[in-house]
C-alpha cells in the first residue's frame, strides 16, 4: 500500500505573499534530494467552496512514496527537516496541518466504470 504526507495550509495573513513564497521558494523544495524516495508531488491551491465561500485552507500538497517505510526515512532526513521548517515560517494563517496517511486507490475511465 502506497503511502503519503499531506500538508494543508491555513488562509494565511497576505494571500499573494503566501503564494509568491510558496511557488518560488517552498514548492522548489520538494524533490528526490529532499525527500529520497518521493514518486509523486500534487500541489493543490484552494479556490472556493461548493457554496461560493471563500475557503478555510489556501493550498494543499501532497508527498506520495511507495511505502509507509519509504516515506518515513524520507522524512526523517535533513532536508526534509528544513522544508517542514520552512513550511511553518511561510504558513501566516496558523501552523500547517501535517497527516502522513496510507493510499488506496480506485482509478475509472472515461465511461465511470472502474477500471482494472
Amino acid at each position: 500500500m502506497s503511502a503519503k504526507i499531506i500538508v494543508i495550509y491555513p488562509k494565511p495573513a497576505d494571500a499573494a505573499e503566501f503564494e509568491r513564497a510558496y511557488t518560488e521558494e517552498h514548492a522548489p523544495m520538494v524533490t528526490p534530494d529532499t525527500f529520497p524516495g518521493i514518486t509523486k508531488f500534487v500541489q493543490v491551491k484552494a479556490v472556493g467552496t461548493p457554496f461560493g465561500d471563500e475557503p478555510q485552507f489556501a493550498r494543499i500538497a501532497e508527498l506520495h512514496f511507495d511505502s509507509l517505510a519509504d516515506l518515513q526515512a524520507a522524512a526523517g532526513g535533513p532536508g526534509a527537516e528544513k522544508a517542514v521548517s520552512h513550511a511553518n515560517l511561510i504558513s501566516t494563517g496558523g501552523a500547517p496541518i501535517v497527516l502522513v496517511c496510507e493510499e488506496s486507490t480506485t482509478s475509472f475511465d472515461a465511461k465511470n466504470a472502474a477500471a482494472t
